[in-house]
């Protein structure tokens, strides 16, 4: 589950309780006041069902954060080279067609799919189109049932094409793809995950997810 160090800049109660764990709303908040609060509070990394349910993230341990980094840092050096779509990092709101607001640990959205956001939209508002590739990683407090509902629910049944769920504490991958079964890997020794038809030519060594 991605988040951030949390920089309290008063006393408001709300910054200080999220920083010790995540914080889910009894209040279920539409979408108005979810970013009516996102807002208040760009601090926080916050994401919403579809239902409402409203969470704030806690911040991230260290081999989470240096995980999350290697990840991107592959996925920028790929873009750096190609300039093919649009990268973003784990702080990024994706508004998806369901009405969720979701947060993965990284993604890539193609040219084609951006271009669908009216001219001008982009820069202030959460992603509005499903990115076509994401990468989610476990973290030590993350349940792994949990995540894989995230991964069908939230991710595939909006649209992404193709997501990566990496577990670096048992050395799984589990690969989603569109209109197809789960793949599962076992074990980074070795194993090099690519982004196949949806990001030609990006590929890591699943051994940068050890510390």
């Amino acid at each position: 589950m991605n988040s951030q160090a949390l920089r309290v800049k008063d006393k408001s109660p709300i910054l200080e309780i999220a920083a010790y764990g995540p914080l889910t709303f009894d209040k279920k908040l539409s979408r108005e006041e979810f970013l009516k609060f996102a807002e208040r509070y760009p601090e926080l990394i916050i994401e919403r069902e579809k239902n409402g349910k409203t969470t704030i993230m806690s911040p991230l341990k260290f081999g989470s954060g240096f995980r999350e980094s290697i990840i991107s840092a592959y996925l920028g050096k790929w873009w750096l080279e190609t300039r093919k779509g649009k990268i973003f990092s784990a702080s990024t709101g994706v508004e998806l067609g369901d009405t969720s607001i979701k947060s993965p640990d990284c993604g890539w959205v193609s040219d084609e799919r951006f271009s669908e956001i009216p001219e001008g939209e982009a820069d202030g508002n959460y992603l509005q189109v499903a990115p076509d590739f994401i990468v989610e990683i476990r973290s030590r407090s993350d349940s792994m049932a949990k995540l894989k509902r995230k991964m069908v629910n939230s991710w595939m049944k909006n649209g992404v094409r193709l997501a990566w769920l990496i577990d670096p504490y048992k050395e799984q991958i589990f690969i989603y793809r569109e209109g197809q079964e789960v793949e599962t890997f076992k074990g980074f020794d070795d194993k090099i995950v690519t982004g196949e038809n949806v990001v030609p030519d990006f590929s890591m060594p699943l051994s940068e997810m050890k510390i």
